[in-house]
């Protein structure tokens, strides 16, 4: 993988940003601790070699220059880190652990550095030092210091340290920065590969799932969520396409023969309305299919959610059942409504009444009882969802006819599908397609239960779908 390639990724770019920030963070940290422990160390040697001056000074006022000499003789004896040198006006010295006076010339307060020499068992070693010096009556000449070697290795040390450390630090962030843009790298081009395959046309492709939970597995899994409902709206529309010439080709196909078998015969002016009423029922049932495909293609759209407002479900559920109970009554059926008042949800009043209405014409079609001693009803009835009080209401269409065997259930809620038993019977096979685009409209579920005998079709519909 070209190094050009991982420099240019956006998330080596962030690590750089972050090492920059960090770097700039740990330099300033080190350096507040560097300057305290510095500074407490030079303090510690100011104020000891004052200390020095101070007893120094009170013996000068006790004894005058004897004493002073004196003292600074006992001292030297077992100097410590402590240095003395006391000079005569000529020059020469008469006290102290050093041999000349250095050659550095004192600041404004008296303070100077310098370096020395000093005898060890190995020879002579230069060290640091750090002392004030006096000018005391009459020319003598007084230096007190501390020997600060030890604190220059110590402040080397902590800056060698210091170094070291923002150094590593910048080194791990710039391996760790390439190491996480690699890595991230790679996914990406896993993920670019696979959309360069579903582009391609293969919706079957999926985007690679790491397992790690991050950001890049949960786009990946809201991706392949959208992948799977893009594959089954094409699948869905491919197979609409093939049902649609399929199924309408048969009634086009009778629509044609009639008309141009009436226009080959010699027929009568009855003869010919007989046709053409033929041909108006083929061409309404005709385009109630269309308009159960456009009402299913607006309802799956979403398109009608502006229009939804509060309805009163009880009421409406009562209207529908009114208007079915004679084509009931035909069929030697009869439609119980068990539906509670004030039941109000937030939708589309249209869409509810055609979903309902599709659910009745579906039970009265195929809601007979196999058997003489099975109820001739259909049951209406909503309630208020027991699981989500106030939340949900569960309507049902329950009837006492075949069924539908349980493998198939999901199957017929798919556009054109019929099943064999309901072959010779009206319709087109998009009744239950259409209550299930209903309730996905209005955020709610279709479930097909078994109703020992019969089938129970019950919706669950959110009271407010916002």
């Amino acid at each position: 993988m070209p190094l050009i390639k991982l420099l240019k990724t956006s998330t080596f770019r962030l690590a750089v940003i972050y090492l920059a920030l960090f770097a700039a963070s740990a330099i300033t940290l080190l350096a507040y601790v560097y300057w305290n422990t510095a500074g407490f160390l030079a303090r510690q040697t100011d104020e000891a070699v004052e200390v020095e001056i101070a007893g120094l000074a009170e013996q000068y006022r006790q004894g005058g220059l004897p004493l002073l000499v004196h003292t600074v003789i006992q001292r030297s004896r077992d100097p410590g880190q402590s240095l003395y040198l006391v000079l005569d006006p000529a020059g020469r010295v008469l006290a102290g652990t050093l041999d000349a006076r250095p050659q550095v010339e004192p600041g404004p307060d008296g303070w100077f550095d310098f370096d020395y020499n000093r005898k060890t068992l190995d020879g002579v070693d230069i060290k640091a030092a750090r002392a004030r010096a006096f000018f005391l009556p009459e020319g003598f000449y007084l230096l007190v210091g501390r020997d600060v070697q030890e604190r220059r290795e110590i402040e080397s040390l902590i800056t060698n340290a210091l170094i070291w450390a923002i150094g590593l630090t910048m080194a791990l962030g710039l391996v760790g920065g390439l190491f996480m843009s690699r890595n991230m790298l790679a996914r990406v081009d896993d993920i670019n590969r696979s959309s360069r395959d579903i582009m391609e046309g293969d919706l079957s492709q999926r985007l690679p799932i790491a397992g790690t939970g991050d950001e890049l597995d949960q786009l990946g899994r809201n991706l392949n969520a959208m992948l799977d409902q893009i594959e089954a709206l094409m699948i869905g529309m491919r197979q609409v396409t093939d049902n649609i010439a399929h199924d309408l080709r048969s009634p086009l196909n009778r629509l044609r023969n009639r008309l141009e078998v009436t226009l080959m015969q010699e027929a009568s002016a009855d003869d010919y309305k007989q046709a053409l009423e033929k041909t108006i029922a083929e061409a309404d049932h005709l385009l109630g299919t269309f308009n159960a495909l456009l009402m299913i293609a607006r309802a799956e759209a979403g398109s009608l959610r502006d229009s939804m407002t509060w309805v009163d479900l009880s009421a409406t559920m009562r209207d529908v059942a009114d208007l079915y109970e004679p084509v009931a009554e035909e069929h030697d059926l009869s439609i119980a409504i068990e539906v509670p008042d004030g039941l109000q949800i937030w939708g589309n009043r249209e869409l509810l009444s055609q979903a309902l209405a599709n659910l009745l014409d579906n039970a009265i079609k195929h809601g007979m009882p196999q058997s003489d001693d099975t109820e001739r009803s259909i049951v209406v009835s909503a309630e208020s969802d027991p699981d989500r009080p106030g939340r949900g209401i569960l309507l049902s269409v329950a009837d006492r006819g075949i069924g539908i065997p349980e493998g198939e259930r999901k199957h017929v809620l798919e556009r054109f599908v019929r099943l064999e038993a309901s072959r010779n019977t009206p319709g087109s096979g998009l009744g239950l397609s259409l209550v299930a685009a209903v309730a996905r409209l209005h955020g709610g579920t279709v479930e097909l239960r078994h109703n020992n005998p019969g089938l129970n079709v019950t919706l669950f519909l959110p009271v407010s779908g916002r």
